[in-house]
């Protein structure tokens, strides 16, 4: 007896995903995101190299660190449109859960910028340690999106062989 594969999303779900505003957002917002996070990363290692260039990491960390807030927000809306659950859907449960822990990081990054609460090396440490948590949780949401299309797939292929 072959195991039961549970879709990611309902045809309901699919029109809802379809039809919202939200998905293109995300689609825009996502790819932007990735780039300011190598330009980023650029200067954070940069800095950790040569010790040159603290200002300019730490603004683009910031501005990754809002387009993560961005992102998010509308992310929430978007699983609200089509889920109806503004986070942990059962279909992105587990992307949700490791995203609070992005966020988390990001946000102790903010905070200890803010205060300064720790030396430029270390918060660019931090900083790192927010960007491998986005880059698991990006390749979470890749490998969703990859599981998408290949059950719109075999669907229709199923559709065609019927």
């Amino acid at each position: 007896m072959a195991s039961q594969i549970h879709p990611l999303y309902t045809p309901e779900e699919r029109i809802r995903r379809d039809r919202s505003k939200w998905t293109l957002v995300q689609g825009i917002l996502a790819p932007v995101q990735f780039v300011i996070f190598l330009v980023s990363l650029y200067f954070v290692i940069r800095f950790l190299i040569t010790g040159q260039g603290e200002f300019a990491a730490n603004v683009s960390i910031v501005i990754k660190t809002l387009i993560l807030y961005t992102i998010m927000i509308t992310g929430s809306i978007w699983e609200k449109e089509v889920f109806g659950k503004y986070l942990f859907a059962p279909a992105f449960y587990w992307e949700d859960v490791f995203s609070m822990l992005v966020l988390a990081l990001h946000t102790a990054y903010l905070i200890a910028l803010v205060f300064g609460v720790l030396e430029p090396r270390a918060l660019m440490v931090l900083a790192l340690s927010a960007y491998l948590a986005y880059v698991i949780n990006a390749a979470q949401f890749l490998w969703k999106l990859r599981q998408a299309r290949l059950q719109e797939s075999s669907q229709g292929t199923e559709r065609v062989m019927a």
